[in-house]
Order: structure tokens, then C-alpha cells, then sequence
């Protein structure tokens, strides 16, 4: 009997959730007890939904303990069809925030570290007022870096400029102020903005406060953040990506401030070192730290495999071309690497398949490899289809534009190719966002290609061409009908 019921509690204890469950008998009720909310609207087949649900769990449990908390709650649309209707569900998952029972659509990121940040930036004011020590001391605590402002006067200009600021970069960044006499006097700033860096990332190359100085202005406020607020070698997630310019170096290891912080520490300590030593010399380089297991998916572009424990280097130049640090990694390496990536002395990385031999195939098949000659360089009129090979859709258009390409095999000014985007990298002209997706190249334009969004029938395909072809088809007029052959006489 203890056995049993030892095994039900431990049960229990692995389905606990943070996530609020809602149904249509509650869910007006229950949305109206909190001030702000975020509710998921989900169905259980959906692989999207199961992909979230891991990373709302997180954030469900990171953001109960805030202050205050911020409640996260799901309702499954396959049950729950009166409340799913009544807010116009019609694709999953849909995410809404509700604030003081009013929905606004959820626009922020789908992973845990994200979802944290989105929602403690629409939870209160832009930038919180510290009224005591004790309030201060915990906000520069944070594992997050913050913004202060510190100002003897609610009404001076340079507290005007700060709410600014921090109204409009408060979903990337924690904002707080204080008027506090005390906390102004034991710091030593007045009227002042300051960044207090994360304390799990204070190092002994990089100052843990930043002062601005300068006329206080919101475009001068701006830059200064995004100058200054990861340091020299900043840890790099998939919720902050946007904020490290290019160029940049990554050095891609298993950081995690939560159960190894002396590891992290170790080797982004190293990379520091050299980071100083380019910032000593005037150069411009961004560098960062990114956990290996978090950008799997970026190490597979760039092809990149793991050297037992040591860091692995992945850049990007301002054309957002990639490199590879190909040595192993050492101080030396990777100045060495930097300073070739600077120099321009360095070959681009490429993802690609092997080039094949499209003497045969209908449809011309593109690698990054002959992506120029194939479709950028080529004087012809390009009709390329990129494509996952686990894709139904472009299962199902296959045959098709198979067909396309046979019935369009005797015109002269046209290639129907395509591509395995997952296999291959993608020229940066060229936006694949999903799959099948299908751009025109036209002879001539292959900087500003064209996405298809007709039908998918051969027909459609036929008539696209026929109106668009940079020279008219020998076989359709610009109508799309087929020409009729010439009668012979006997």
C-alpha cells in the first residue's frame, strides 16, 4: 500500500505544472483575476504546440517567482471550442496576452528565455523606480544586466530622455530608476545613466558599470546600449541574438551560468583575453559565448563539430558570410583567426551538397555550390523551388514539377530547377521561411527575384511563365495557351 502510494505521489510530482490549465466554465473568471496573463491556445496533435510546450513550461516557472508574478495559462482548442472561437482561434498555437482582461496578440519569441523577457517587459512600467537600498541591490543582482538611471528630480531632462529609452528598448533590456538620496550619494551618480552588467558575467577585462557620457539624447542613448551592454565577449542566446552586430565570433562550448558557471568561465575568460586585445587595438570585432546545445541547428551550418570539451569559432562578416576556425582551439588560434577574418584572408564556409551532374534531370538540381552558375550567373530565366525533403507539400509537388520541367525541356531561355534548403545553404536574396517556397529569377534581375505565389498546378505554373519570361516561349503566348502548330501541306 506504501509502495503504491509512494509511486502515485512521485507521479504526481513529475506532471506538476506551472501552467494554468483554463476551460470554457472558467476561463472568464480566471483571466480576470490577474493583471497581466499570457494564455496559449493549443491542440495536442499540433507539433508546433509540442515543441513550445517545453519552453512554456520554463517560463511558466521562471516568471511564478517574479515580482510580482506573471501567471502563464493554456486552453485546448479541441475541447475548449467556445472560448477558442470567441477569440478567433484559428491556427495553433495562438498566443495572446491579456492585460486588465483586454487580449493583445503575442508577438514575442517561442523559447523560454524569450518568453521571459517579452513578458516582463509588458508587466508594469517600462523602467521600475527603486525606492529603497534594499530594492536597488536586488535589481543589480538580476542574471540579467540592467539600465539605471539615477536623478535628483522627476521633472529633469535627463529622466525624460531615460523613460524614453526605456519605453522603447524595455522587450530587449531591464530599465529601473531612482530618486533616492541615499542610493544617489553612496553610488556617486547624479543625473546619470549607468549599465550594472549581470554580476555571473563580472570579469576582470571588463568594467561591471558603464557610465554614459554625452549630451543625453534618445538616438545617442541608443547607440550607447547597444554598444556597451554585453562587454567584450557577451553571452550570446537565442532571445539577445539580434543585439551582437557584426562582425562577430562565437566561441560555441557548453556554457550554462546555472549548473557549471566556473567552466562557462573558464573558456569565455579566454576568449576575453583575446577579445581586450583587439578592442586595445582600435579594431572592430564582436565577440560572444553561445552554448553548443542551444545553437545546434547554427553549428549544423556551419559545420561545425565539437573538439571533446574545448570551444569551437564560428564568425560572420558584415556580408553575413560564415567562417570556421578549423584549429584547435587555443588564445593563439583564435587571435590568429580574427585577425585573418579582418584581413579578409579567409575563404568563406559553404554549406553544400556535392555538385551533381544535371545533364539528365528535367529539373536542374542546385547546390550552394553551383548556385551562381546555375541560377545567379546564369543569363536564363530561373524557376527554383527550395524544398525539405521531409516536406508533404513538396512531396506532393514533385510530380508536377517534374512534369513542368519535361513540357518546358524545349525551351531554350528557362531552367526549372531546385533545391534542399536543409541540405544547402541559401543565398541571403532569397527568403525561406517554409517549404515549398518558390522564387522567379529573371534573366538579367537575379539580385531581385521574384516569390511565386500562384497555384500549383502545371497549368498555373505554365501561365506564370508565359507572362513573366524575360523572351516570349517558343511553345505558349504571353497568355498562357499553347501555340498551335503550323499545318503542313502535302
Amino acid at each position: 500500500m506504501l509502495k503504491a502510494l509512494f509511486l502515485l505521489s512521485a507521479i504526481a510530482l513529475a506532471s506538476a505544472s506551472d501552467v494554468l490549465v483554463f476551460t470554457d466554465d472558467n476561463f472568464e473568471d480566471s483571466v480576470a483575476e490577474h493583471d497581466i496573463i499570457l494564455v496559449e491556445f493549443y491542440a495536442p496533435w499540433c507539433g508546433h504546440c509540442k515543441r513550445l510546450a517545453p519552453e512554456y513550461e520554463k517560463a511558466a516557472t521562471t516568471l511564478k517567482n517574479n515580482d510580482p508574478p506573471i501567471p502563464l495559462a493554456k486552453v485546448d482548442c479541441t475541447a475548449e471550442t467556445k472560448t477558442c472561437g470567441k477569440y478567433g482561434v484559428s491556427g495553433y498555437p495562438t498566443i495572446k496576452v491579456f492585460k486588465h482582461g483586454s487580449p493583445d496578440d503575442y508577438n514575442g519569441p517561442r523559447e523560454a528565455d524569450g518568453i521571459v523577457k517579452y513578458m516582463k517587459s509588458k508587466a508594469g512600467p517600462s523602467s521600475k523606480e527603486l525606492t529603497t537600498q534594499e530594492a536597488f541591490e536586488k535589481f543589480i543582482a538580476g542574471d540579467e544586466h540592467g539600465i539605471v538611471g539615477f536623478f535628483e528630480s522627476d521633472t529633469a531632462d535627463a529622466k525624460k530622455q531615460f523613460q524614453k529609452l526605456a519605453d522603447t528598448l524595455s522587450e530587449d533590456f531591464r530599465f529601473a530608476h531612482t530618486l533616492m538620496p541615499e542610493i544617489l550619494e553612496k553610488y556617486g551618480y547624479k543625473d546619470d545613466i549607468v549599465i550594472f552588467r549581470a554580476k555571473r558575467l563580472h570579469n576582470k577585462f571588463d568594467e561591471s558599470q558603464v557610465k554614459f557620457d554625452g549630451t543625453v539624447t534618445l538616438s545617442k542613448l541608443k547607440t550607447w546600449v547597444n554598444d556597451n551592454i554585453h562587454g567584450l565577449a557577451g553571452h550570446r542566446t537565442q532571445s539577445n541574438t539580434g543585439q551582437f552586430k557584426g562582425p562577430i565570433v562565437v566561441a560555441y562550448y557548453d556554457v550554462d551560468y546555472v549548473k557549471n558557471p566556473k567552466g562557462t568561465n573558464y573558456w569565455r575568460n579566454r576568449v576575453l583575453k583575446v577579445a581586450k586585445k583587439f578592442a586595445d587595438a582600435g579594431k572592430t570585432v564582436t565577440f560572444a559565448v553561445s552554448s553548443k546545445d542551444e545553437f545546434a541547428q547554427e553549428l549544423s551550418e556551419f559545420g561545425l563539430e565539437s573538439f571533446r570539451d574545448k570551444p569551437v569559432i564560428g564568425a560572420r562578416n558584415l556580408k553575413d558570410e560564415k567562417f570556421v576556425m578549423t584549429e584547435e582551439f587555443s588564445m593563439d588560434t583564435l587571435e590568429q583567426f580574427v585577425t585573418d577574418l579582418l584581413d579578409g584572408n579567409l575563404k568563406p564556409y559553404l554549406k553544400s551538397e556535392a555538385v551533381p551532374d544535371n545533364s539528365d534531370n528535367a529539373v536542374k538540381v542546385a547546390v550552394a555550390a553551383n548556385f551562381d552558375e546555375l541560377v545567379n550567373d546564369n543569363t536564363k530565366d530561373v524557376l527554383i523551388e527550395f524544398y525539405a525533403p521531409w516536406c508533404g507539400h513538396c512531396k506532393n509537388l514533385a510530380p508536377k514539377y517534374e512534369e513542368l520541367a519535361t513540357k518546358l525541356a524545349d525551351e531554350d531561355e528557362i531552367v526549372i530547377a531546385k533545391m534542399d534548403a536543409t541540405a544547402n545553404d541559401v543565398p541571403s536574396t532569397y527568403e525561406v521561411r517554409g517549404f515549398p517556397t518558390i522564387y522567379f529569377a529573371p534573366a538579367g534581375s537575379k539580385s531581385s527575384p521574384k516569390r511565386y505565389e500562384g497555384g500549383r498546378e502545371v497549368k498555373d505554373f505554365i501561365k506564370y511563365l508565359a507572362a513573366e519570361s524575360t523572351n516570349p516561349l517558343k511553345g505558349w503566348g504571353r497568355d498562357g495557351k499553347k501555340k498551335k502548330g503550323k499545318k503542313t501541306e502535302l
